[in-house]
């Protein structure tokens, strides 16, 4: 009996986030966002997206932030097209917190539909804000003295953080100026610190902040692009909101996600695996010494299997007999061969239970979709031969003549 195997490459599936900076002629804040989705062989269970955005700014640059950056799985942009002007004069020791140095971010989670960009398929991810900085320039006098408390350096809340957010270690300056980072716990709210005497005039300029994202799982994603979008507002009262003593000229910050999902399917046979003779248990031996028919024939063929997503499985046939393939002999006899397929743990059908001896039809019934809990890399699996009891008999009544077939099995991940 001969039989071949056939693998369909499987279609990329990544998740992106674009990394591209620009101040849009509307006044908005745009980021492209872009992740990616590729199984790893040498780490079989992470089954996670790899962020792709380019960093830049401190998560990128400065070796404490770095370090906290990762620990954290937040990551790090600079947008230099950033800046904001103080309005009124900055007022000393002010009960207002909006009227000093005010930085509130979306540190809370938000949904974010992507979108695949053949068939419409739609996931879920979700984003926060989770660190935030800028470079800050005060007139002179006062110059960074201003931000000076008793016992307390002018520094120590812009090094430390002004609680609920936390520095990272970091503080660049001058007489008049400073650059500072802070991270941003989930939901922290607004954080803020005052001046101890009066600040004549204040500005912005450019805007360090890091992003985390919870991504959808990819195995249970299609191959191909996903794509979505989220925007906040900017400004005060708005999701970044900078109080009410400094005013951005951005009203809207817009981020473009990009998710790449590229899936692995690959079937590796043994040598000569694509030729099977079926034979009774223990071989023919019974059979021709004691004339005990055999109750089968049959044949247990092992392959390797890597898969990541999802996959269906279909059979087609050199003569077809009833739902699956035929096996004649010279003089035109035919019986049926039933064909199945154990998968290995990992790779289960749509209703998460495990592939055992799963049978192998022409309509596609059973297999129309198979789909990965982990990624499974160069798993074995078995695909089984059989011609059952009845039908041996019917053979048998045609001893010396040889039935055979042909009989193609496919995985498809275009499911």
């Amino acid at each position: 009996m001969r039989w071949s195997a056939l693998s369909k490459a499987a279609l990329p599936c990544v998740l992106a986030l674009g990394a591209g900076v620009a101040s849009a002629p509307a006044m908005a804040l745009v980021e492209e966002i872009t992740a990616v989705f590729r199984p790893d062989p040498s780490n079989p269970m992470s089954n996670k997206f790899t962020n792709t955005t380019p960093e830049s700014g401190m998560c990128a640059w400065h070796a404490g932030a770095i370090a906290r950056c990762k620990a954290l799985g937040i990551f790090g942009l600079r947008y230099n097209d950033f800046f904001a002007d103080s309005t009124d004069i900055i007022p000393a020791n002010h009960d207002d917190p909006r009227k000093a140095a005010y930085f509130k971010v979306p540190s809370a989670w938000r949904d974010v539909q992507v979108t695949h960009a053949g068939t419409g398929a739609t996931e879920t991810l979700q984003m926060r804000i989770a660190a935030v900085g800028t470079v800050w320039i005060v007139s002179r006098p006062p110059g960074v003295s201003a931000w000076a408390a008793p016992g307390m350096n002018w520094s120590h809340y812009w090094y430390n953080g002004a609680p609920p957010c936390q520095g990272v270690g970091y503080i660049a300056a001058s007489e008049i100026s400073a650059m500072f980072f802070w991270i941003v716990p989930e939901g922290a709210g607004a954080c803020s610190t005052r001046p101890s005497v009066p600040i004549p005039r204040m500005s912005y300029r450019q805007l360090e902040y890091a992003y985390e994202l919870k991504t959808p799982n990819p195995l249970g994603m299609e191959a191909g692009e996903y794509k979505g979008t989220i925007s906040y507002t900017v400004g005060p009262g708005g999701d970044f909101d900078f109080g009410d003593a400094m005013i951005p000229p951005d009203n809207v910050a817009t981020f473009n996600f990009t998710l790449n999902v590229e899936h692995i399917l690959k079937i590796d046979l043994p040598p000569g695996g694509n030729r099977i003779e079926l034979l009774p248990h223990g071989g023919w031996q019974a059979w021709l010494n004691q004339g005990r028919q055999p109750t089968r024939l049959y044949r247990d063929q092992t392959f390797r299997i890597a898969a990541s997503g999802r996959f269906k499985m279909t059979l087609e046939c050199g003569r077809v007999n009833g739902n699956t393939c035929g096996l004649r002999n010279g003089n035109g006899d035919e019986v049926p061969v039933q064909i199945a397929v154990s998968l290995p743990h990992g790779l289960t059908d749509a209703s998460d239970e495990a592939v055992n001896k799963r049978a192998l039809r022409l309509d596609g019934s059973g297999t129309e979709l198979f789909q990965a809990t982990q990624y499974v890399n160069n798993r074995p699996a078995t695909l089984h031969f059989e011609v059952g009891k009845e039908d041996v008999s019917e053979m048998l009544k045609h001893p010396g003549t040889t039935y055979s077939g042909a009989a193609t099995v496919i995985w498809d991940s275009e499911v």
